[in-house]
């Protein structure tokens, strides 16, 4: 019996060896007819095996080869690959110097299990997303996205194009103008929540005054609620509100148990807390099976507390959902019309219930299924949530952290707006052009360079060999079917080939000051602008040629203002580009430019020193000098958090790490108002 083991384990480690060592020959040669710098590693870095254990098994591996290699050896043969196989490369210390060790702004990663592609080429970029037939989506690595249904994110082809006419309907200019007004009341709410916390918790000790917030650790927290209370507008047509607000007489009772601050009958939880509470355990719920999580019990410590809340959660926020969908079916199918405004799902279901649409006289060919219209309704709130959210986030962060670029920003608000006028007024034609080009444009738009939302958009090669055409080298490239091709948005986001440096002493080097949060670089002239555009439109006919020119709606215009900086096409993608662009970036500009307009048009943002002042009134007795030196140390700290951020779904602070901060009426500044600090 012993000799039959040992027999089958000897089969099954030859034939093992065999597969490695041909997998190995394989792509190793299929890497390098493509022509580009190729690394051989150990198992493909986009492998699922590899993604669910390199926490543990990276340093296992790199203890385990460097006490078993000579230093020489290591430092030529293993440390050159090394840094495609950690998490989170693409982002920190600084993306760009690994594609500088490599030697090129592309190269191919090959290993006996598969082979994969990684670039921050704008050229390269651009044609990988301009020719979808050639270069799909690489769908493969979206499937657990489908968790409440298929969508327009997760499918590809004519179910893809599908799902993109139905979901492009809602954005459009006249919506983007509803979520201007409200996402200035979300934002109006936002801060009077800080204002009212700080006034009861100082109740009677005069400590604040009402001119300054108490310290605020949730910021993070915070800039998701408000994400969240926009998209229940945007993606329902709710009102929700924040826990000092109450809800307006005139809402709809039949929408006032979606915005209420308490479970309605038959629920545990409100469907604000509900759907946030999936949105922050999603990564539990797409990869722990259903039939697991809801067995897991409470008792078991705090990580069996952490899964029962999100399979709580996920039954309240289904069971809203399904009742949504019946309110709204029985809506359009009674001739109900809705009230003005933007509603992603109110539109889903339209698409399929209402006579009069389009898709009904179209043979069932646009139909999507009511698990469709719950599948694209998730997905639009979990996209246009996290990415908003943790961009307005790190802009106020990174605004506390820059003291002239806030004052520059209030300055531009005082001009559009004035500094007393009502928010609730503020018009969205006749603003929204000033408000992307003025300076709060370039704020936003700098810190979707440097911390974009996501630091790749996967792509792969088609089911047959494509070419790419490379203009760096002035060669045809042979890229390998099915290869994924991994566009690396924030390291073409910092390459110089493409982005001028501020600083003109910081110029050498691969990454010269592109690693800083500079706004005023979108100011910066864009040389040969015209004859871009007219590259553009040439690119653009070419990509129509012997196909079949379709729309897919949504958003056509730039995604910066035209007076901005203009940059290269393919090197600045936060939403991607071409057909699979994100069909929220405008509404998602619109909402960052309103609230940052509302925060500062009558606050100042500062970091807050607790960690080295034991009082307020300490800071009060210092002088100039030493108030700036106090606040060098907390700009410094703050900048090393931020280059903490983790890609989890999206680019985010994570494992408790937070900057904290203090909102203060303009004029009540510590530090921010001091000219002298920068």
């Amino acid at each position: 019996m012993r000799i039959n083991l040992l027999a089958l384990f000897g089969l099954f480690l030859a034939w093992a060896t065999y597969k490695i060592y041909t997998g190995f020959k394989t792509n190793i040669a299929k890497a390098r007819k493509a022509g580009y710098p190729v690394l051989i590693t150990p198992i493909c870095p986009l492998s699922p095996l590899w993604l669910t254990t390199r926490t543990f098994m990276l340093p296992l591996l790199t203890r385990l080869l460097s006490f078993l290699l000579p230093a020489s050896f290591y430092a030529t043969h293993i440390q050159p690959w090394l840094f495609v196989m950690t998490p989170d490369w693409e982002y920190h210390p600084s993306p760009r110097q690994h594609f500088a060790q490599v030697g090129s702004d592309t190269f191919l990663a090959a290993s006996w299990n598969g082979l994969c592609c990684y670039t921050s080429d704008a050229g390269v970029i651009h044609q990988v997303m301009s020719r979808r037939e050639a270069f799909p989506k690489d769908t493969r690595q979206y499937g657990i996205l489908e968790i409440f249904g298929s969508n327009v994110v997760t499918t590809e082809g004519h179910v893809w194009r599908m799902h993109r006419k139905v979901t492009s309907a809602s954005f459009n200019e006249r919506n983007a103008g509803h979520t201007f007004r409200e996402a200035v009341r979300q934002t109006v709410g936002m801060v009077g929540g800080w204002f009212a916390a700080s006034s009861s918790s100082s109740s009677g000790s005069g400590s604040h005054d009402g001119e300054q917030t108490k310290t605020i650790t949730s910021l993070e927290h915070d800039t998701m609620r408000w994400a969240l209370n926009i998209i229940g507008y945007v993606g329902f047509g709710l009102r929700l509100i924040w826990p000092h607000e109450q809800l307006p007489a005139d809402v709809d009772p039949k929408l006032a148990k979606y915005g209420s601050l308490q479970p309605p009958a038959g629920y545990s939880m409100t469907f604000a807390d509900s759907l946030a509470t999936v949105l922050e355990r999603i990564l539990v719920l797409l990869l722990i099976p259903s039939a697991v999580l809801k067995r897991v019990p409470q008792g078991w410590g705090s990580w069996g507390a952490k899964l029962h809340e999100a399979w709580e959660a996920k039954v309240n926020y289904t069971k809203y959902m399904n009742a949504f969908l019946a309110e709204k079916v029985e809506d359009i199918r009674a001739g109900r019309k809705e009230k003005e405004g933007m509603n992603i799902m109110g539109q889903l279901v339209r698409s399929k219930y209402d006579p009069s649409s389009s898709s009904e006289k179209n043979d069932g060919a646009t139909k999507l299924e009511d698990s469709d219209i719950m599948g694209n309704a998730f997905i639009m709130t979990l996209a246009g949530h996290e990415t908003t959210a943790n961009v307005m986030h790190f802009t106020l962060l990174e605004l506390a952290i820059h003291p002239e670029a806030q004052r520059r920003v209030q300055r531009d608000i005082d001009a559009i707006f004035g500094r007393d006028s009502d928010p609730e007024t503020w018009d969205y034609e006749n603003n929204i052009n000033a408000l992307l080009a003025s300076y709060i444009g370039a704020v936003i738009n700098e810190t979707l360079r440097l911390i974009p939302p996501v630091v790749v958009t996967p792509k792969r090669v088609a089911d047959t060999d494509q070419w790419l055409q490379d203009e760096s080298d002035g060669q045809k490239h042979k890229m390998p079917a099915m290869m994924p091709i991994m566009p690396v948005i924030s390291a073409v986001q910092r390459n110089k080939r493409y982005w001028p440096a501020l600083d003109k002493t910081k110029q050498e080097g691969d990454a010269g000051d592109l690693d800083e949060w500079l706004p005023d670089r979108w100011y910066l002239p864009s040389p040969g602008q015209r004859q871009q555009q007219q590259s553009t439109d040439d690119e653009k006919t070419e990509e129509k040629q012997g196909q079949q020119e379709e729309n897919y709606g949504g958003y056509q215009g730039l995604d910066t203002s035209p007076t901005l900086f203009w940059p290269v096409r393919g090197s600045f993608i936060p939403f991607s580009d071409g057909a699979r662009s994100c069909l929220g970036r405008r509404i998602a500009m619109v909402e960052m430019v309103a609230a940052v307009a509302v925060l500062f048009q009558k606050n100042s943002v500062e970091l807050a020193v607790d960690e080295w002042v034991g009082s307020d009134e300490e800071v009060r007795r210092m002088g100039v000098e030493e108030r700036r030196r106090l606040y060098k140390r907390a700009q410094e700290k703050g900048k090393e958090t931020l280059l903490q951020a983790k890609s989890v779904l999206t680019l985010k602070l994570t494992g408790g790490r937070h900057v904290p901060v203090r909102f203060v009426r303009r004029g009540a500044e510590r530090f921010v108002g001091d000219e002298g600090l920068c």
